[in-house]
């Protein structure tokens, strides 16, 4: 398998919008922190978040191409196939199973990492370290609030155990943890 930073260098080559070079790093960093207090693989885990959307400056017009082509580009570098398997299912477009934990997880994180950045960006610092679970939790319950975060995958946590505020709290904890990288 290849090391992190092959990894972030073949995101940083593939993604070359810095916003969603960001939300990568936050889906990977999120997906840690759940790996640890689940017991899983966090390096696996890691990468699968760092990995998730390669192929996203490439298919944003074409949904049901997304993840499709992340999965082939994935192949080619060795990935493991429960990664690539679980980079494909994140897209909801493609009615994959989701069959174990990496994929119930990538599933569920992908948009908390938006609605807690949106989140951060109407406090008045703009900073992660100024908001806390509350604040995601009402903001959450807010329809028009960062619509692109779609509600009800992020409630799919409940799939890996975890409550809407266990689970928050862990991604809100992890990406404030890198908020510097995160410009946040």
């Amino acid at each position: 398998m290849i090391t992190r930073q092959e990894a972030f260098s073949v995101l940083k080559k593939e993604v070359s919008n810095a916003n969603l070079q960001k939300h990568c790093l936050a889906t990977e960093v999120v997906m840690k922190s759940l790996a640890t207090k689940l017991g899983e693989d966090e390096e696996k885990w890691s990468f699968a978040g760092l990995l998730h959307d390669l192929d996203y400056s490439k298919t944003a017009d074409e949904p049901e191409r997304h993840s499709l082509l992340a999965a082939e580009m994935l192949e080619k570098l060795d990935v493991p196939k429960d990664i690539i398997y679980a980079v494909k299912v994140h897209n909801e477009v493609h009615d994959l199973p989701r069959k174990n934990l990496l994929d119930k997880a990538l599933y569920a994180v992908d948009p908390l990492t938006g609605l807690i950045v949106a989140c951060a960006l109407v406090s008045p610092e703009k900073k992660l370290k100024s908001i806390d679970t509350p604040f995601v939790l009402n903001r959450f319950k807010e329809k028009s609030f960062a619509r692109g975060a779609n509600r009800e995958q992020i409630a799919t946590c409940e799939d890996l155990g975890l409550s809407l505020e266990e689970f928050v709290q862990i991604g809100l904890e992890a990406m404030q943890s890198i908020d510097e990288e995160l410009g946040l």
